[in-house]
């Protein structure tokens, strides 16, 4: 198989002819959606005047909540979810009406002309802390629990309690939220959505409008981005384009301006994390006692599966002996946050990074001794905290490699001797060099979702048309979804056509997310293709006399003995005998299972490992930061395409460095989201992307469970590795002031937060 294909849509996206759904030409009734969104954090509306509107000639309709048909509901998970507000107002930006016009630029003119009178009803709750203390909470608290805890914690030498903060993110994806919805005939929808999961699009829309789903088409072409920001909240601005182009019966697009989403969109959870570790002279963590408070927002949406995930990632590498850690899901006046790229592992890894970072600062020991002793081993342990075994950890080989792959010993003492040196001059810079190791589970937190269709078309002429429920965001998934069904057939991949993802082609799909878009899709992908490769090889048997073992598909011909035919001839023939040329395909993930009630079990099929240095620069006087240098080394497997992944990885990488450096939100006092755009918001560049950036793919580390080709997941766990940067500035605020402490740091690392722990 070519490991090195390119991405389908490369050239199209360099040179601008992909096109998305803001692209696609626009029909002449076409009517545009403007959001109305709140200026209050909590309240009651009393009253809607949209008077101003009334003479503007381009103003066609007011869409709010008492036009919805069905129900005015898309909780991915529980009820309580509406797409326009109906009466009560809880979070500044909520959408609360839909003014339809003849362009986008007028329908958000006309938008900001409507008068919201909003009944102030309360202070609004911002802040975790305040939260907790109110005990507002969006779902009952989720306990992880192992081991004695009390016993382990009094048996233990020394004992450290503390917290830290975790900040948010938002997911700046470049296509913001859109939506278009066709109607037609017989109360039928076409729905265009930049969505990650366009079956929960088509339930959300058919929820709404109260219609069955077998009536709408939901389909997407593809994603400018997603990173978990489109897998459940794309069904808001669905739903909302849905409910316009049925009032109206007219196609209604609606595409939210970069101020409105990042308003009216959730974000990465931040959190703050209360902890009691205890733990020998050595570093051996024995109990770990954790309250864990994570923003959920206004609704649930998908916090928790999100804390799920956040829990069962505090071990990371680590063997822990006992444990309790509680999540409490806070329900505060701000959007509701959601999915983003890890969904809460970074969280939960960064957590137990930090609490060792205590540990080793407190013994004063350095910190790769205190991991080395804590790794999961056959001397340790290798039970998770929830049950489920490691059974073959790669942490060692992983760690042995980067050191070499690094020079990372010898570059700790080019570090000490150029500090040394700043010091010595009263110059103002200070270096830090830091390493992360990584474990991240792949699978879907809940069983259900681990599962996925395909469908595969074997034209006359030897084309091959293939469907699947992945979405394309960007991330290489049709490519390689692509090399499967070119490697099962072996034929070149010019020949495979990919297709606009569809629910009426292969309905019921899981969202592209958790890392798993390859597993799922290619596993299906070559179960469709497989069964017509079964037919032909069945009519060839026949054809030349020849045993099934005999027959071999190689370089675009089938080979029986000393007759060959070319694919194309071969498919001709097929169709020629009336033998079917489609085939559906299917794959659900074997072994895993899950009791939620007491987060005990096997959620994840496998474990991806890897690990990352970094060497950050710090200014004393400033606070400045930045890496100059990122070493990585990622286990993917077998890769199914070693450029796409080292794509992934490195924007992965980069992404992560953004939420724990730069990325900061910030909330007024009332509750109005002030970063809202690029020139508030501040995003990592090129420059701040590593000046030496080098990734290697773990050679020869097939993955033990059958998956694709022995592949392993990519999208996700390479952000995990940013970690290492923020890691290596806190090495540089130690060098900095011996006297300061650097395990205080809380995320992201930005100038003022780095001089507050210099100075402290």
């Amino acid at each position: 198989m070519n490991k090195v294909a390119f991405h389908d849509s490369s050239i199209r996206h360099t040179t601008g002819q992909a096109i998305y759904i803001d692209d696609m030409p626009d029909q002449e009734n076409l009517l545009h959606g403007g959001l109305v969104l709140s200026k209050c954090a909590y309240g009651k509306i009393k009253k809607l005047d949209y008077s101003k509107l009334e003479n503007l000639p381009y103003f066609t309709k007011i869409i709010t909540a008492k036009d919805i048909p069905g129900e005015n509901e898309i909780g991915p998970i529980k009820n309580g979810e509406p797409i326009l507000a109906d009466d009560l107002i809880t979070y500044y930006g909520q959408p609360i009406a839909i003014i339809l016009a003849k362009t986008h630029q007028e329908a958000i003119y006309a938008s900001n002309l409507v008068e919201v009178e909003i009944e102030f009803i309360g202070e609004p709750i911002l802040t975790l802390d305040d939260a907790y203390s109110k005990s507002s909470f969006l779902d009952e608290p989720i306990i992880l629990e192992k081991g004695l805890l009390d016993k382990e914690m009094d048996r233990s030498k020394f004992k450290i309690s503390d917290c830290f903060e975790i900040g948010g993110q938002d997911h700046f994806y470049l296509e913001t939220h859109v939506a278009l919805t066709f109607p037609s005939e017989n109360n039928e929808y076409t729905v265009w959505s930049s969505t990650q999961h366009p079956t929960e699009v088509q339930h959300g829309v058919g929820k709404v409008l109260n219609i069955p789903s077998a009536k709408i088409d939901s389909k997407v072409r593809r994603l400018g981005g997603g990173f978990g920001g489109k897998e459940s909240q794309a069904t808001i601005f669905a739903a909302m384009s849905a409910l316009c182009a049925f009032v109206t019966q007219q196609p209604v697009k609606i595409r939210l301006n970069r101020h409105h989403d990042m308003t009216a969109s959730g974000k990465r959870h931040n959190f703050k994390i209360y902890f009691t570790a205890g733990f020998s002279s050595k570093g051996k963590i024995n109990a770990l006692d954790l309250r864990l408070l994570s923003n959920g927002g206004n609704v649930l949406d998908l916090s928790g599966p999100v804390m799920t995930r956040a829990l069962t990632h505090l071990d990371n590498c680590y063997f822990i002996k006992s444990i309790k850690a509680v999540g409490y899901i806070c329900k505060t006046n701000t959007v509701s946050n959601t999915a983003f790229r890890g969904f809460c592992g970074p969280q939960g890894m960064l957590a137990i990074e930090n609490i060792i970072y205590f540990v080793a600062q407190f013994l004063k020991k350095p910190l790769d001794e205190i991991r080395d002793i804590n790794f999961y081993s056959k001397s340790n342990g290798l039970t998770t905290p929830y049950g489920q075994v490691v059974s073959k950890p790669r942490i060692e080989r992983v760690i042995k490699e980067i050191y070499g792959f690094s020079d990372y010993h010898k570059r700790v003492e080019t570090v000490k001797v150029f500090n040394l040196d700043q010091e010595k001059n009263k110059l103002p810079f200070r270096k830090g060099l830091a390493l992360m190791p990584a474990k991240f589970g792949i699978s879907f937190n809940k069983p259900s979702f681990n599962q996925a269709g395909a469908l595969v078309h074997v034209y006359s002429d030897g084309s091959v048309r293939l469907n699947h429920g992945g979405t394309e965001m960007g991330q290489g998934l049709f490519i390689k979804v692509a090399q499967v069904v070119a490697e099962c057939f072996k034929i070149p991949l010019e020949q495979i056509h990919i297709t606009s993802t569809n629910t009426a082609e292969v309905p019921n799909t899981s969202a592209t997310a958790a890392s798993s878009g390859s597993d799922l899709n290619g596993m299906a992908a070559w179960d469709a293709a497989s069964k017509i490769k079964n037919r032909m090889i069945n009519h060839v048997s026949q054809l030349f006399q020849k045993q099934k073992s005999e027959i071999a598909f190689e370089s675009g011909r089938i080979i029986a003995g000393n007759k060959s035919l070319l694919f194309s001839e071969l498919a001709h023939s097929c169709w020629e005998n009336r033998i079917s040329l489609s085939s559906t395909g299917f794959y659900k993930t074997p072994k895993i299972h899950w009791d939620q009630g007491k987060l005990k079990g096997h959620p994840y099929f496998y474990f991806t490992w890897g690990a990352a240095v970094s060497e950050a620069l710090i200014d004393i006087n400033t606070g400045e930061s930045r890496i100059l240098q990122a070493d990585i080394i990622q286990d993917c497997g077998n890769s199914l395409n070693e450029s796409i992944d080292i794509g992934q990885i490195e924007g992965g990488f980069i992404q992560g460095l953004g939420w724990l450096t730069c990325e900061e939100l910030h909330f007024s006092k009332d509750g109005k989201l002030l970063t809202t755009g690029p020139s508030t918001y501040k995003l990592p560049g090129s420059r701040d992307a590593p000046p030496k950036f080098k990734v290697k793919l773990l050679e020869n580390a097939d993955n033990d469970e059958k998956t694709i080709f022995r592949s392993k997941a990519v999208g996700e766990p390479p952000l995990l590795l940013a970690i290492s940067h923020f890691l290596a500035i806190k090495d540089a605020i130690k060098a900095a002031n011996p006297l300061s402490r650097p395990e205080k740091l809380n995320s992201p690392a930005t100038p003022s937060e780095i001089l507050k722990v210099i100075k402290a």
